[in-house]
């Protein structure tokens, strides 16, 4: 009897997953497959933004209170968060058009002109934040002029890592104020007497009267050191320099500087500091600061050209009543009015902090020291 012989049947085709029935995946299989990926919901019609408008030409008739700002400042202004760089461009390559025509940045526009200003779009990165409202104590005030009496460590104006100054703040605190420009600037660490203009003519004139030395401006400066004359011509040319990291300073440079003069007054000794009086004839950036720590008697709190030890004994209060900060004060500005012509003599107590030092040093003299021998008192 023959044997039969064994038949295999074919093997079976698996099925790929996905074809047909989907095969079920084993516990294993599940965890190392993870979760299931959820479909994505689509978007409402509420939740699809709107693109945003286009930005447009915009033609702007200037008023009386911008009249005689130049061309490029006044677009600067209107056209905040955009580069300096685009605005300038736009004004050379004829898209700005006055009254028709093509003009240059340094054109003064006037009361009347018609601007064609070309669509400019301000980048998100751009837009600061909105400054907050700060009116700090007013000095002085009418219808063109405002006096203020500006606190130590804020600074006049916004730039260079600072969101906002005094002026972004006081804008905040007056939104309904047409016109209001800085006349000049003090240091963030200085305090006192901080003029502001409320129209252009103003500022203008107010410009004008300081170019020409017209306006008097006195400090008070606590330095380290016994200072020897009663008063001091201080003629030394400054210029301004980069540091690698972008820090702006000034040093004393004969051959290219610019011409600095201040005049100094010595108002009382006080057992290894003096407390000088400040004659401003010139105003450049950091002057005074520069020329005392140039001669040897840094000012207190100077953070930047001062005696950082000093500066640390002062604060921890080492010398009498801790002083935490830059020992300079605006305390009296004199000038004519620079709209009516009146003269007027502004002038800003001595901040409690560096009264209360010169109280501690010297009782009897602090109080001395801080007199104005032609009138006014600063403390």
């Amino acid at each position: 009897m023959v044997p039969q012989s064994k038949t295999r049947s074919p093997p079976r085709k698996q099925r790929k997953p996905g074809a047909g029935t989907p095969i079920p995946a084993t516990g294993a299989a599940r965890r190392l497959a993870g979760p299931a990926p959820r479909a994505k919901p689509r978007p409402t019609a509420a939740a699809v933004a709107a693109p945003a408008p286009a930005p447009a030409v915009r033609k702007i008739v200037v008023g009386e209170e911008h009249a005689g700002q130049r061309l490029d400042n006044f677009l600067l202004r209107v056209a905040k968060g955009v580069p300096k760089s685009h605005v300038y461009r736009i004004v050379r390559s004829g898209e700005v058009r006055v009254n028709g025509g093509r003009s240059t940045a340094e054109y003064r526009v006037a009361a009347g002109d018609e601007l064609r200003i070309p669509p400019m779009r301000m980048g998100a990165a751009l837009a600061r934040p909105v400054a907050p409202a700060l009116m700090p104590a007013i000095l002085f005030e009418d219808e063109h002029l405002l006096a203020l009496d500006k606190p130590s460590g804020v600074a006049a104006h916004g730039g260079s890592g600072i969101a906002h100054g005094i002026i972004e703040r006081v804008r905040a605190a007056r939104p309904n104020q047409p016109f209001l420009e800085l006349g000049h600037r003090l240091d963030r660490e200085t305090s006192g007497v901080l003029l502001l203009a409320k129209s252009r003519r103003c500022l203008v004139a107010l410009h004008g009267q300081l170019r020409e030395g017209l306006v008097d401006k006195r400090y008070l400066a606590l330095v380290a050191g016994d200072w020897v004359n009663d008063r001091q011509h201080v003629r030394l040319a400054l210029t301004k320099r980069t540091m690698g990291g972008g820090e702006r300073r000034v040093y004393v440079d004969d051959e290219e500087g610019a011409d600095a003069h201040t005049i100094f007054t010595l108002r009382a000794r006080l057992r290894g500091f003096s407390l000088l009086e400040a004659e401003l004839r010139t105003g450049l950036t950091h002057q005074i600061r520069v020329h005392l720590a140039h001669l040897g008697f840094p000012i207190v709190g100077d953070d930047k050209y001062g005696d950082f030890d000093i500066n640390r004994r002062a604060a921890k209060g080492e010398f009498g009543a801790r002083l935490g900060r830059m020992f300079l004060h605006a305390f009296r500005v004199r000038l004519a009015h620079p709209v009516s012509g009146v003269p007027l003599a502004i002038a800003s107590a001595l901040p409690a902090d560096c009264a209360g030092w010169l109280d501690e040093r010297d009782p009897g003299g602090g109080a001395r020291a801080r007199r104005v021998p032609d009138g006014g008192e600063p403390a």
